[in-house]
């Protein structure tokens, strides 16, 4: 997938400029799919080419005019052709995978060390997950339409990190008994 989809679904949800799309990103969208500032700038120009988008200037007190985007006609019908069309699974490239097979060949203990760091930072971004959940969907049962497919989106992170949790924690046990003589 290219970031420009993600871009047209975000500018589907809310209109805004390239620095409020980048913090939609930073806040939001970029847990899956993640984009620097500069990507979705260069993207936003690109878009504008292909007629994807319209960006409209509006002027600010104090500050410099900024350009608020806009999804076309032609960018709807765009993404609603990339919706219809089947996705791939994703390929996983998961480093600390590559690191938990390869311990025998160095440190255990600090691969060890290293497994406990993700499960840490997967606990970590559980917990905000969980925040967001709490937040903006205290009663899922009511949801439909756009919020209910932010709310999947999100209980499939939370999914993925739960899991990521216990597979560390299952790890750490394996490699904590496998260092005990």
């Amino acid at each position: 997938m290219s970031l420009e989809y993600a871009i047209l679904v975000s500018l589907q949800e809310r209109a805004g400029s390239g620095y409020e799309l980048a913090r939609r990103f930073d806040k939001s969208i970029g847990y899956f799919w993640g984009a620097s500032h500069q990507q979705i700038y260069r993207s936003l120009k690109r878009m504008v080419e292909l007629g994807w988008v319209t960006g409209d200037a509006v002027a600010q007190e104090k500050r410099p005019d900024k350009k608020v985007y806009r999804v076309s006609a032609d960018g709807a019908a765009e993404l609603a052709r990339w919706l219809a069309e089947p996705a791939d699974p994703p390929t996983v490239r998961n480093e600390l995978s590559v690191k938990i097979r390869g311990a025998s060949y160095g440190e255990v203990a600090q691969v060890l060390a290293e497994v406990g760091r993700h499960r840490r930072l997967h606990a970590e971004r559980l917990a905000v997950y969980q925040a967001i959940e709490r937040r903006d969907f205290p009663d899922p049962a009511r949801l439909s339409g756009q919020p209910l497919h932010q709310f999947l989106v999100l209980r499939g992170g939370i999914r993925t990190e739960q899991s990521m949790v216990e597979w560390c924690d299952e790890v750490i046990g394996a490699l904590q008994d496998d260092s005990t003589p």
